[in-house]
This record gives structure tokens, sequence and C-alpha cells, in this order.
């Protein structure tokens, strides 16, 4: 039988019986957070996600509010839900929500405008507890980032699992929030299992298991795979991600595409990305909401103009120029529709790109009303080859 992990005292070692039918404890601390899996300690992929992390760090600031539904987002005007506390989730609030709709839902939720400054302060606090166990680590976003605890990449003498026990340990006593792992080979399962029990969760998949694990799961609970996407593929007789698995990749790419490739590899609980330490930006977007819905073509362009400027100044500050304009548009519904369009050069340039939004623009403003309009560009490359000078009338 494999040795388990005490997640409290991080011992890795054969627990003792607590008694009969009564689970196991930890040797060293009498712990019953014991972990157990058969490859527990030859993986070495984590996703470690932050339990609702501005709601959990306002909660650790201001200890009257621990014990109510807590949201963090902007109550006045079009506002959203950021974060909403696991107390204010029970009544049916989750992110991205429109605000009127969870303070129907939860009317005596406290709401807190969010503090970015304080949660990037925050972020880099945990940042550095990571930083103990490995230097590859891949932050997805404030409060989520991959690790490779592989053997090469993990730091001390701990086991991967040991690492992450005492990553989890410290975040609790020295940040004083908690987090969700999951260990795994890879990075898809690793995201996986970090959500199969959370708060405070600690999940783990091996290669062994994933098939069978995956096969009831709905092709949703793939990461990238979003409601649109997972529409269209039930449509086409695939709903599950077992559905996916009786499929060859063949097959799946002649249904639906390029797209078939990368499912197919995911069904079988397969990854072939690695972390990577530094990751290239990939698009770059500015956006804004209304405060009165706007259907008008001339409303949407003037909206738009300074959002093409806040991109070309992005592009200018980063070193980049854009080769695809995108266009995203909000309806009153709440829909969301993105229309790309291929630039004749890169640019850095705000007026290139309202050029080429103005027509997609026209398109799409055919008396819907819309809440939302951002201006993004895609297929970033390096700003030598921005705007080529003959273009403009300027000297070679």
């Amino acid at each position: 039988m494999p040795r388990a992990l005490c997640r409290d005292c991080t011992d890795l070692a054969e627990p003792e019986s607590i008694g009969k039918g009564e689970g196991e404890a930890c040797a060293t601390c009498g712990s019953a957070r014991i972990k157990r899996h058969p490859e527990l300690e030859t993986l070495g992929i984590a996703h470690i996600d932050c339990d609702a992390f501005y709601a959990s760090v306002e909660k650790r600031d201001r200890p009257d509010l621990r014990y109510v539904p807590l949201i963090v987002g902007h109550a006045s005007g079009r506002g959203v839900v950021t974060t909403a506390c696991y107390i204010a989730r029970r009544y049916g609030v989750h992110s991205a929500m429109p605000m009127f709709q969870a303070q129907e839902l939860c009317p005596q939720a406290t709401i807190i405008p969010p503090d970015m400054a304080k949660y990037r302060r925050v972020s880099s606090q945990i940042r550095a507890i990571f930083e103990t166990a490995t230097a590859v680590i891949e932050p997805v976003s404030l409060d989520e980032a991959y690790l490779d605890l592989t053997p090469e990449n993990l730091l001390g003498d701990a086991t991967a699992a040991q690492a992450l026990a005492l990553i989890a340990r410290r975040v609790e006593r020295e940040i004083g929030i908690t987090v969700s792992i999951g260990l795994a080979p890879n990075k898809f399962l690793a995201k996986l299992a970090s959500e199969m029990e959370k708060p405070r969760g600690f999940s783990v998949i091996g290669q062994r298991e994933a098939r069978r694990l995956l096969a009831p799961m709905s092709i949703s609970k793939i990461n990238g795979v979003g409601a649109v996407t997972a529409r269209r593929l039930s449509a086409t007789g695939l709903a599950t991600i077992g559905d996916l698995q009786r499929l060859s990749e063949a097959e799946l790419v002649a249904r639906i595409g390029k797209l078939g490739r990368r499912l197919a590899l995911f069904a079988k609980g397969e990854d072939d990305r690695l972390v990577t330490a530094h990751r290239a930006a990939k698009s770059i977007s500015a956006e804004t909401t209304f405060r009165v819905n706007k259907s008008r073509p001339a409303e949407l362009m003037e909206a738009a103009a300074p959002l093409c400027d806040r991109v070309a100044g992005a592009l200018l500050r980063k070193g980049k120029s854009g080769s695809t304009l995108v266009l995203k548009l909000k309806t009153a519904d709440f829909r969301i529709i993105t229309r790309n369009r291929r630039l004749p050069h890169p640019t850095q340039r705000a007026d290139v790109l309202f050029a080429a939004a103005r027509p997609l623009i026209e398109s799409e403003a055919d008396g819907r009303s819309f809440r939302l309009v951002g201006i993004g560009v895609d297929h970033l490359l390096p700003a030598t080859l921005a705007d080529p000078p003959d273009l403009f009338g300027e000297a070679v």
C-alpha cells in the first residue's frame, strides 16, 4: 500500500488507524487530513487556486465579515460580481454575474468594491511562497498558477506532494487565506483536480485512472471549452468526455475541425503543454461597459475610438505590433459577440485599428442594443514589423 500524506504536518508515512471504521490519522500529529493515492509520490505538475481570492482577502482584513455573505464588485451602474464568497455562492451568486441579479439572489450580502492594488500585493506574497518549492511557475491570474514540481525542478528534499502541503499550510498561516490544490501528471488534469474539492482542497488525478474519471464528465469541464463551444459539440452528439473517447482523433478532426486534435488528447487525460515560467502575451485589449445601452453605429464607434488609442499605447509600451483586429460586443441580453479582421500589416497605430473596426461595427449594429464594446489585437509580433514606412508616404 502506498504511503499517505498528512496535509497538516506534511509527513509522508503509513498512517495509523483511529479505530475500527473510523478512518485513519497521521502517526506524527494525529491529524485526520490524510491524502492517499497510488501515484502520490510520482506526480509533479500542480495547479494552485486561491479560494474566493478577493473575498477571502477582504474577510481576512475585516473579521466582522467572516460569517456573512460577501460580494466583491461595483454595486452601481452596470457592475458585475468580481468574486463571491462561499456563503454568497450558496444563494446562486457567482463571478461575472450582473450585480443587480446577485443582489436579487442575496439581498443581505455585503458588497465591497475591489482593491486591486491590495490583491496584487497579496498575490506577490503568495508567489514568494511558491518560489521556495520551484522556480518554474506559470501564473494564470493573480489567484492561480501552475507549478512544475518534477524532480529536476523541485527545490529541497520534500516530494512534490509534501511541498504542496507545506505551501498550503504557509499560505493559510502567513497570508491568512486558503488555497485548493490539484496534483497530476499534466496541466489539464491538475487544473481539473484543483476544482474537485474546494475550498481548502487537495485532489490528485493519476494517469492510470484519468480515462475512467473523465468519461462521465461534461465536455464543458475541459478548460477552454466555453458554453458556446459545448453547445455546438452537444449538437453533434458530443456531450461528455466519454463521447470524445469513443472517437479517433481523425474522426474528431473530420467532425469539428482542428479543435478535435486537442480534444482527442484531453479526452485520454493527456496534455503536451509545458509549465512555462514566462508566457508571452498573446493579445492586448481594452473595453468599456456603457451606463446606458447603445445601438447606433456612430455611438459605438465613438466609444471604440479611445479604446483603439489605449490598445495602441499598450502595443508601444510592450514593444509589440498587432496583426489581427478583434472587436468584442456584449448585447443587452449578455450575449458575447466577437469578430476578427486580419490587418493589411502589423500595426501600433490607433487609426489603423479604428479603420479596421469601423466596418465590423457597422455590420453588427443592426438595431440591437449593446452594453459593452471592446477593441483588441491578436497574433502579436515584434514592434520592428509595425507600420512599414513606405505605406504612409515616408522615406524608406
